[in-house]
């Protein structure tokens, strides 16, 4: 960890007091005139931080500001096991980070972008990403499982979003099966996994989890075909961290994924579910049939019974809430 990541984690850690210097130098094994020069960089930045010649140094707030330091700052030593790439603009975080996979980048490669001009989300649909405004992210997993098992990874990476979500916000937020979360009645987030087989060995070549959410409401609004769709966990000019959501998303989603086979996410998946005894729609092409949900199983499947009666367990599709 760099000085300034190190001093920005140890301001906020204690936000709102005072850290001495000759602490944070101790702490950061460097000079008392290197601390200083970091603190000077962060207001450079755009953090505001107050000095005190007897009492050391405060952090009174911070900018929305997305960047490695910033993100490592709220990891607080969780991730320096990470790289991780923080991009202005990129076509799509999902694709970014399967070019660096097929070059031999590490699993715990993360990339994240400002904006994305071409997201993507499930069954080919975009994913509006405006600048600034959200969260948009990718992790680079090279994980020793079948193909079959994919759905585990979108799934533990749904129950991570949800609990971040909750530790920077008051909102309550719900898993819409497979890979939406939705907060208030509506969508805030979409996971995509995407992997490559290794056809010698009979299994994954790597995935990568790319994850959506809407953290703020963009100036204007949101576009009017998405905006009794989607929506944001902030409004327009309400305080939010980027960073700090990331962050709490890296935190959660690793100790789930690294313990996939003991399904940890499970249960909390299941109670986060917005559909179970609810009326849904079931759609497969062109063809839609209603039915209600009625459970899911160990591999995340839903089960369903159509109005005739017929009971299906569902592996893929598109589900909508009757509402």
């Amino acid at each position: 960890m760099s000085i300034k990541s190190g001093l920005l984690a140890a301001l906020i850690k204690n936000q709102g007091n005072y850290v001495s210097g000759e602490a944070l130098s101790k702490k950061l094994f460097c000079s008392r005139n290197a601390v200083w020069k970091a603190v000077k960089s962060l207001k450079d930045s755009g953090f505001e931080i107050e000095s005190s010649t007897k009492r050391g140094y405060r952090l009174i707030s911070a900018p929305d500001a997305l960047s490695v330091d910033t993100v490592k700052s709220f990891l607080d030593g969780f991730g320096e096991a990470l790289e991780i790439q923080v991009l202005d603009t990129v076509t799509s975080t999902n694709d970014y980070a399967k070019e660096l996979a097929a070059k031999g980048a590490k699993e715990g490669t993360v990339i994240i972008a400002q904006s994305q001009t071409g997201g993507k989300g499930r069954l080919s649909r975009s994913f509006y990403s405006p600048d600034k405004t959200g969260v948009y992210l990718s992790i680079l997993l090279r994980p020793n499982i079948p193909l079959s098992e994919c759905l585990m990874i979108t799934s533990s990476a749904a129950v991570a979003v949800a609990q971040a979500i909750e530790a920077v916000s008051d909102k309550k937020a719900l898993i819409k099966w497979v890979n939406d979360i939705f907060v208030d009645g509506k969508k805030v987030c979409g996971i995509l996994t995407e992997a490559s087989t290794d056809i010698e060995v009979g299994g994954l070549s790597y995935a990568v989890v790319g994850i959506g959410v809407n953290v703020t409401e963009p100036d204007g609004g949101f576009p009017d075909d998405l905006k009794d769709i989607v929506g944001a966990l902030f409004k327009s000019g309400e305080k939010a961290s980027r960073a700090q959501l990331v962050s709490e998303i890296i935190k959660r989603f690793f100790p789930l994924y690294r313990n996939l086979s003991a399904r940890a996410f499970l249960k909390e998946y299941t109670d986060r579910s917005m559909l179970l005894g609810k009326s849904v729609r079931v759609i497969n092409g062109d063809i839609s049939a209603r039915a209600t949900a009625l459970e899911i199983d160990r591999d995340c499947r839903l089960k369903v019974r159509f109005e005739s009666g017929e009971e299906k367990w569902l592996s893929s599709g598109e589900l909508s809430v009757k509402l």
